[in-house]
């Protein structure tokens, strides 16, 4: 089926609804899919409400209220028929309100997030193109390309005034300390935390400025390469400047910054904050900049702290169940390895997992981690390259000998 056939099945649905009952997975593309749908909602007159979770499971879709799914849910194969779902992860569930882009042949790693699924959703609902800004935290949160459909947003929206394009650098932050401070995207091991180090080197850079009061980027480049380069992936390090976004009608103006604080606020359980943030409301702006200060620093700290798995390749423990995601995506993108990557964090009796594959080469990790989750008595799922999974801690020794095996074959 056509993505844009499906969009308009789902649409048809929310359309038909008084009240809706809105799921957002907790990462910043699940955060801005949501976010979008809700805004298409209250310009067409529907109620609705929103709660930022984790993990969805079937038990939570009860009685006869209408469920919205955004960026969660195509994983769950037992969801009620009538469920809504607007996702881009493996597709398991088969329900006719079902908008993913894999079901229409579109890589949804690569080409298409969540948010720019729900986008599509949104365009049947009513002239909503002034949401296209909000598409761009779902491409950079889960890594994707502006390519395919992607792009084809990106396009409208810089056509309609929307989006600015510009180059830069790309590391979120209210000031220059700051952003090289919370650096996890990439991570520079060496500099991402260590505030001594990085007040040096931006010292040095504003001294060659020849008493300009403003910093020589390409000095402070030259620096931070010469001081990471041996520790991090080639890619991580030219991802420091590059393509940056101007989101002409969000709270936060610079796309990567908006992203990482949205991610931020779903992943420490303040997905309200984050939600806000998208529905254009600046009330909670400082209380969201300092937890995404608080945060990416204790992702910092678990990158440092994260222990090896003994006997197991690639497998680390880190301490804080909210950080396992964040702490797989540096050790698989920033830090040299090559095997995939699986870090597991333990909180109330039940372990976090979270699955990557180096340098995004091609692999099968969500149907691995599916397979594995249930038969610990869990569950699993996600991308090719990026998957994660809930189980009882108990089992986590099973769980890395499967995931062994799986590797192994």
């Amino acid at each position: 089926m056509l993505l844009e056939t499906a969009a308009e099945t789902v649409a048809g649905k929310i359309r038909r609804q008084e009240f809706v009952e809105v799921f957002a997975h907790h990462d910043a593309d699940g955060i801005a899919a949501a976010s979008i749908l809700c805004h298409a909602m209250l310009r067409a007159g529907i109620r609705f409400r929103l709660r930022v979770r984790s993990e969805v499971t079937a038990a939570d879709i009860t009685g006869d209220t209408a469920y919205l799914l955004c960026d969660i849910g195509s994983g769950i194969k037992d969801l009620p028929e009538t469920t809504m779902v607007v996702d881009h992860h493996l597709p398991e569930f088969g329900g006719e309100f079902h908008v993913n882009p894999r079901l229409a042949g579109i890589d949804g790693d690569r080409e298409l997030s969540g948010a720019g699924t729900a986008y599509f959703v949104a365009q049947q609902l009513g002239d909503n193109r002034d949401l296209a800004g909000l598409v761009i935290p779902g491409i950079i949160g889960d890594g994707q390309e502006m390519a395919g459909k992607n792009l084809e947003i990106f396009n409208e929206g810089i056509a309609n005034g929307i989006i600015v394009p510009d180059r830069g650098l790309k590391l979120p932050g209210r000031d220059m300390t700051e952003r090289w401070y919370m650096a996890t995207s990439p991570y520079l091991d060496g500099i991402s935390g260590a505030e001594p180090v990085i007040t040096g080197i931006l010292d040095q850079a504003r001294d060659l400025a020849k008493g300009q009061n403003e910093t020589r980027l390409d000095t402070l480049l030259s620096r931070v390469v010469l001081e990471t380069a041996q520790k991090t992936t080639l890619p991580s390090l030219m991802a420091l400047y590059g393509d940056t976004f101007h989101l002409q009608r969000e709270v936060i103006e610079d796309a990567h910054a908006l992203t990482a604080v949205i991610d931020a606020c779903g992943k420490t359980g303040h997905g309200d904050i984050g939600a806000t943030l998208c529905l254009r409301s600046s009330r909670d702006l400082d209380a969201a900049w300092e937890i995404t200060r608080q945060h990416r620093v204790r992702v910092i700290d678990a990158v440092k702290g994260a222990r090896p798995h003994e006997g197991a390749a690639g497998v680390f423990e880190v301490q804080g169940a909210t950080l396992s995601s964040d702490v797989a995506d540096i050790l698989a993108r920033d830090l040299p390895h090559e095997v995939p990557i699986l870090v597991y964090a333990q909180g109330q009796g039940m372990c976090h997992i979270s699955a990557r594959s180096p340098g995004g080469r091609s692999a099968s990790l969500g149907l691995v981690v599916r397979e594995i989750a249930a038969a610990c008595g869990g569950t699993g799922g996600g991308h090719l390259i990026r998957a994660g999974a809930t189980i009882p801690c108990d089992r986590i020794a099973d769980f890395t000998r499967g995931w062994q095996e799986a590797l192994a074959s």
